[in-house]
């Protein structure tokens, strides 16, 4: 295993501290779900841009590579993908479904789930409420990890939490 895999590993299992707005749902040794929804100060035109282009919310700390940038091809089969400057290249996840500004689906193993035997559906719903927007997320995952899946669903979780409050920031600051 790389140090870099081992390391995401384990920012990934020691992150502790996950926002009030997700929890974990379910988890078992065959899978987990988690998810969530935060209220957004903006508009669902501005959440919805912001969510679709990822490289201006997803932490450069949850990143495979150094110097990289992502991008969402909201296609269907379309890649949620990391580039490095040298080159390298990471597909996250991909696009399954595409409601313009209302629902995205992708499936796919986020950070090191890409190199277990699992994979999941991570849904995003967007609706406004009054002047703000409420986005609703889950990440269902199933498949075999060696020692079971349950012990990724809370930092999973933490994970996805921290990103959508990235999210929220971006989208609320209008930037």
């Amino acid at each position: 295993m790389s140090r870099r895999l081992i390391s995401a590993a384990i920012t990934l299992l020691t992150l502790s501290a996950a926002p009030a707005l997700a929890e974990v749902k379910s988890a078992t040794p065959g899978g987990f779900e988690v998810g969530g929804s935060v209220t957004i100060s903006a508009p669902p035109a501005r959440v919805w841009a912001v969510l679709s282009t990822p490289d201006t919310w997803w932490s450069r700390d949850h990143r495979w590579f150094s110097h990289s940038t992502l991008s969402l091809d909201l296609a269907p089969g379309g890649c949620w993908c990391e580039k490095a400057a040298d080159g390298r290249i990471s597909r996250h996840l991909e696009t399954a479904l595409v409601e313009p500004g209302s629902r995205l689906v992708l499936r796919g193993g986020l950070g090191p789930l890409q190199g277990q035997g699992a994979t999941g559906g991570l849904t995003f719903d967007l609706k406004a409420e009054g002047e703000d927007s409420v986005l609703t997320w889950s990440y269902i995952v199933g498949g075999y990890t060696p020692g079971g899946l349950e012990a990724w669903a809370a930092p999973v979780d933490g994970v996805l939490s921290a990103q959508l409050v990235n999210l929220k920031t971006r989208a609320e600051s209008g930037d």
